[in-house]
């Protein structure tokens, strides 16, 4: 009797020494498995963000150190020259402010345009709908210089060339902004705009007060992109564009480049000041890009 106790009391005692030691192998089983994708991670980012460190530090460089053997990385004497002699010899002050404009108004029309389109390719059933939504996604599979000539033509035909305006409005109806929306209002249940129906809410106030907050992370992101489309924007700017005091910053990046030679450093300092509202914007608005929860009205 005292035998198989005391055997019964050592099993019941090993139970709990069993389940930790394999609670810590898989522990250390998981963070194995982790080690190497975060080791990936990184060597990811070493990647992409190499190229992005060489840029910047080169602009700290003399023009005479940029190709002096052996290359490197971090500058002996490092400089601001490039940036005084870009922000003096191109008029940024006015090309940052008119492509802050043509951002900030094509942005917001933008977000708006796409966002009734996708609500209504996703939530009204036409099928004149579905064939303009097929004809939307299928301006994607077209290269954008094809359309430069035509899409020159009827801006200049509305007497829109130019101006800013000409530049804002063929960028309000893009191919990704209603797929976008038109994907994220698909994911939203019908019972929500059934059951504001029965309260007596109108197609409109469904729209502005119910599938517009819902929709906040795809405006926020649509915003981001488009900010950063049109802000990066050269071939169609250069084109509707021929005086001096209406150029977008690309094209005043353009003009640094001379004729016979190139300051590298000025260009490099010049194309370094282009990329800060960039970065700021999407400092400051990557954390309101968060997923939504279109559930939390709906009931089980």
């Amino acid at each position: 009797m005292t035998t198989t106790d005391t055997l019964r009391k050592d099993d019941a005692g090993s139970v709990p020494a069993v389940s930790r030691k394999r609670r810590r192998g898989a522990a250390s089983g998981g963070l194995r498995r982790a080690i190497p994708a975060t080791t990936l991670l990184w060597v990811l980012a070493a990647l992409y963000g190499l190229p992005v460190l060489w840029f910047v530090l080169s602009s700290l460089k003399p023009a005479g150190d940029l190709f002096s053997l052996p290359l490197t990385l971090f500058p002996d004497d490092p400089t601001v020259s490039g940036y005084k002699e870009a922000w003096a010899s191109a008029n940024f002050s006015e090309y940052f402010i008119n492509t802050t404009i043509v951002c900030v108004i094509a942005t917001i029309l933008t977000v708006g345009v796409s966002c009734c389109t996708g609500y209504a390719l996703a939530k009204y059933d036409n099928k004149w709908l579905k064939v303009f939504f097929v004809c939307i996604l299928a301006t994607t599979m077209l290269p954008a210089e094809v359309m430069l000539a035509p899409l020159f033509l009827v801006v200049r035909d509305l007497g829109l060339y130019n101006s800013l305006s000409g530049i804002i409005f063929p960028a309000l109806l893009t191919a990704t902004g209603c797929f976008m929306f038109r994907q994220f209002f698909l994911t939203v249940p019908d019972e929500l705009i059934e059951a504001a129906r029965i309260d007596g809410a109108r197609e409109l106030s469904i729209f502005m007060r119910i599938m517009v907050p819902l929709s906040r992370p795809i405006m926020l992101t649509l915003a981001i992109l488009s900010f950063q489309w049109r802000w990066n924007d050269y071939i169609w700017p250069l084109l509707m564009l021929n005086d001096p005091e209406k150029f977008t910053v690309q094209i005043g990046i353009q003009s640094l480049v001379g004729a016979q030679n190139i300051n590298w450093s000025v260009l490099l300092g010049g194309s370094v000041i282009s990329m800060v509202p960039l970065i700021v914007v999407f400092l400051v608005f990557q954390k309101y890009v968060m997923n939504a929860d279109i559930n939390a009205g709906l009931k089980d």
